[in-house]
């Protein structure tokens, strides 16, 4: 596992290069520490959105890496079974009884998990959100995988691209809730009214709650209301491969292309089909290795580890925080039928 951990990282940082690393925008104030007794490990807990995504099982495999690098942490994988606040709310209940140093969490509502995050902190827990964001006063920091513009303008570009930049397109997202989609729709509907995208007419947006089934449904009405689509954008994971399987299945490979957020892994035989021209998605297992290097800076009281400060992150090296208490990322890397199945085979 520690072969294959290092062989991961490896492949990624020759791939990636140096991330370009750059601060964004929220913080809540700090409480009473919970920094482990000498010679214990630091608990840290990553609470996902759902067990079973591929995305966020990269990230675990980057949290991984850091506590192995970081040599005294112990990771606590765990999630609801399908994506709820109210599975994430009993879960960080219980990682509280626990005693945990750190929950790292993307959370599925920004606000209904605010309470049991001010319950965690003032219990001396440190708490981080990441991916998808908890409200200002619900954590510490949040750590963006990258910025809401470039994620935003990168999928309308793939979408422009597929279909000679004219045409309908429909979103297919996850939950109405879920914080980082609904921010980066907002910025495609402003930047539709640019110029460059004005010939791209958004007709729909849907929700499938980032579950398989209901994705699928979603993205069947979307080719069976709209005979005029030319493409779906899916910001999410689980969306983007089940509207790729709808094309395939109501036989419209060719007249409509799917694009948005994917796992080069789970999308590389949906670029074999033709469902897909190209995708992107930034480095989740970066993320999972940069988050728990956050946690690990606020639980050991790191100077630094604060808003307007900076946290150490092994071989990303140094991240910014801004005066809000927001860190983020580089920007989304693009696939296609030229590099997905040289990625596929890492994440």
């Amino acid at each position: 596992m520690k072969r294959k951990t290092f062989l991961i990282a490896a492949a990624l940082t020759a791939a990636f290069g140096a991330s370009a690393l750059t601060g964004c925008g929220d913080k809540a104030a700090g409480t009473a520490g919970n920094t482990p007794a000498a010679g214990e490990k630091v608990r840290i807990a990553m609470v996902v959105k759902s067990l079973g995504n591929g995305f966020f099982d990269a990230a675990h495999a980057g949290a991984n890496e850091a506590a192995a690098q970081l040599k005294d942490v112990e990771i606590i994988y765990t999630g609801p079974t399908t994506p709820s606040a109210e599975g994430q709310i009993e879960i960080v209940n219980s990682l509280i009884s626990q005693k945990v140093n750190a929950i790292v969490i993307s959370a599925n509502d920004p606000n209904a998990l605010v309470p049991i995050a001010k319950k965690a902190m003032q219990r001396g827990i440190k708490v981080i959100s990441f991916d998808s964001g908890l409200a200002t006063e619900g954590r510490q920091m949040q750590l963006h995988p990258s910025n809401a513009l470039l994620i935003a303008r990168k999928q309308l570009q793939m979408a422009a691209d597929s279909i000679g930049g004219a045409g309908e397109i429909a979103i297919l997202s996850a939950s109405a809730q879920a914080t980082n989609q609904n921010i980066w729709i907002d910025v495609m509907k402003t930047e539709l009214q640019k110029p460059e995208f004005a010939k791209l007419k958004l007709v729909a947006t849907t929700y499938g709650d980032d579950q398989s089934d209901k994705s699928y449904r979603e993205a069947i009405g979307l080719l069976r209301s709209y005979p005029n689509l030319k493409a779906i954008i899916a910001p999410t994971t689980v969306g983007i491969v089940a509207a790729s399987k709808a094309v395939v299945d109501e036989k419209v490979v060719g007249k409509v292309y799917v694009t948005g957020l994917g796992l080069p892994s789970e999308m590389a035989g949906h670029v074999k089909t033709g469902a897909v021209k190209e995708f992107a998605i930034w480095n989740p297992i970066d993320l999972g290795y940069a988050a728990t290097y956050a946690a690990y800076d606020f639980v050991k009281g790191a100077p630094d580890a604060k808003a307007g400060g900076k946290f150490t992150a092994g071989r990303m090296g140094t991240i910014a925080i801004d005066a809000k208490g927001e860190a983020a990322m580089a920007e989304p890397f693009l696939y296609n039928a030229g590099n997905v199945d040289q990625f596929a085979k890492i994440f």
